[in-house]
């Protein structure tokens, strides 16, 4: 075999920096997605892209891992009339989803938000417009004041997450949790319904 040693030219070195400069973009454009009620027809969808164990590591212990519990989940989303819980779909297929469940009794004026993303399309800032809009549409359904998210501590892209869509970090309970054998501190996040935050944030989300 040869090997050909060519000198760099100005024409490798531009071609390289716009093809950096491409996947870059690439990267970071935002991408279109709906969030929509969860259908039985998501099954599938939603197993192959749920059953991860990058995700459930940063979930409760409760977070489907077969498609019996998948389809248990969907059942469930599918008829309880009391929580707001959908689907975030990309081109037809549920790719993740996002919910908020009103707590009840002395607590009722508050609720909890929860989501999860397909490993695929992590880092495109989905997850962040997700929890705008339905932070805005839970606060125009339910009779409630405080919407809350508790993530684990080393889960820092959640808190990211929550932190671009306006919540505020109002408390840190150290080692209450334990993941895979491993003590964690679980954080409290919370958006109110009269922040300014909630209605003074651009949001491209594709409804």
């Amino acid at each position: 075999m040869h090997i050909l040693n060519r000198p760099i030219t100005f024409q490798h070195i531009t071609l390289t920096i716009l093809f950096s400069t491409f996947i870059s973009l690439l990267k970071f454009t935002p991408m279109n997605f709906t969030l929509r009620p969860w259908t039985l027809n998501d099954l599938t969808s939603v197993t192959h892209h749920g059953c991860n164990p990058n995700i459930s590591k940063f979930m409760s212990d409760a977070f489907p891992d077969t498609e019996a519990k998948w389809k248990n989940f969907l059942d469930f989303a599918t008829t309880d009339e009391s929580i707001l819980y959908l689907a975030i779909d990309i081109d037809g297929e549920a790719v993740g989803g996002i919910g908020v469940t009103p707590q009840k009794d002395f607590l009722r004026k508050n609720a909890e938000l929860g989501y999860w993303l397909s490993e695929q399309y992590w880092g495109r800032g989905i997850m962040t417009r997700a929890t705008k809009e339905i932070v805005k549409r839970a606060f125009e359904r339910f009779d409630i004041e405080w919407i809350f998210a508790t993530p684990y501590d080393i889960n820092k892209a959640s808190h990211r997450v929550l932190e671009k869509a306006g919540f505020k970090l109002e408390a840190k309970l150290e080692k209450i949790e334990v993941k895979n054998g491993v003590e964690l501190d679980e954080l409290i996040y919370g958006i109110r319904k009269n922040s300014k935050k909630l209605y003074h944030q651009p949001n491209r989300l594709a409804l």
